[in-house]
């Protein structure tokens, strides 16, 4: 049902999850990402609450481990989720009930975390963290998709996936990117890294006309004088 990877960048104070999914608008409800606090997906038969409140409790000081640990003794139907988060030191924390579908598996490394459901085989989400490792020289947003490539390539889920997407945030309270393909039956992971590199030369520009819009450069558009 869902493949998904959570990180860091310690250099750029950056968190983000790539996230791909046979459901349609995977994005619109796993992915959560908060600055100078952490990221989290919750996944599986997907209850889009526990997102923000994994954030909420990291927030209030909690551990990602404490905060996954207080949600698995406080929720109903807990058993029904996959939850992996990433706090802002970078320590990971995951669970996954007894009542997931398919083959599930998660992995972890530095800075990183990766869980699916569903998968082709548990070395999916092991190839997952592999990437995210190897790939360090690059930013956080390609490090991810092409976590996220790998994989599919791996074997991904058992059936097509038919959504991806990608949220990273930085300092500002919304996110730099956030990106996302809601629906295809044809490769979804490759049309949002399609995405990701138009997006990624305009990606500071938009930054900018948030932040310090007389400073933003021309917006290139017909009718912009």
């Amino acid at each position: 049902m869902t493949f998904s990877i959570i990180g860091r960048c310690e250099s750029t104070n950056m968190f983000g999850v790539a996230i791909s999914s046979s459901s349609i608008s995977v994005t619109s409800r796993c992915p959560w990402v908060r600055s100078n606090i952490g990221a989290a997906s919750t996944q599986n038969i997907t209850d889009p609450s526990l997102g923000t409140l994994m954030l909420d409790y990291l927030e209030e000081g909690l551990s990602a481990d404490e905060a996954i640990n207080k949600i698995v003794k406080e929720k109903k139907n807990i058993n029904f989720r996959q939850l992996i988060l990433i706090d802002k030191q970078g320590k990971v924390a995951s669970f996954s009930g007894s009542k997931i579908l398919g083959i599930n598996s998660v992995s972890k490394s530095d800075n990183c975390i990766a869980a699916g459901n569903m998968l082709k085989s548990t070395d999916v989400i092991d190839s997952m963290t592999n990437s995210f490792t190897e790939n360090k020289n690059l930013n956080l947003s390609e490090r991810l998709l092409i976590s996220l490539k790998a994989g599919l390539l791996t074997g991904g889920e058992e059936g097509e996936v038919h959504s991806a997407g990608i949220k990273v945030i930085q300092n500002s309270s919304w996110p730099l990117v956030d990106l996302r393909v809601d629906w295809t039956d044809d490769n979804p992971i490759d049309q949002l890294y399609k995405i990701w590199k138009n997006y990624e030369p305009q990606m500071k520009d938009y930054q900018c006309r948030a932040l310090n819009p007389d400073q933003a450069p021309s917006y290139g558009v017909p009718g912009d004088l």
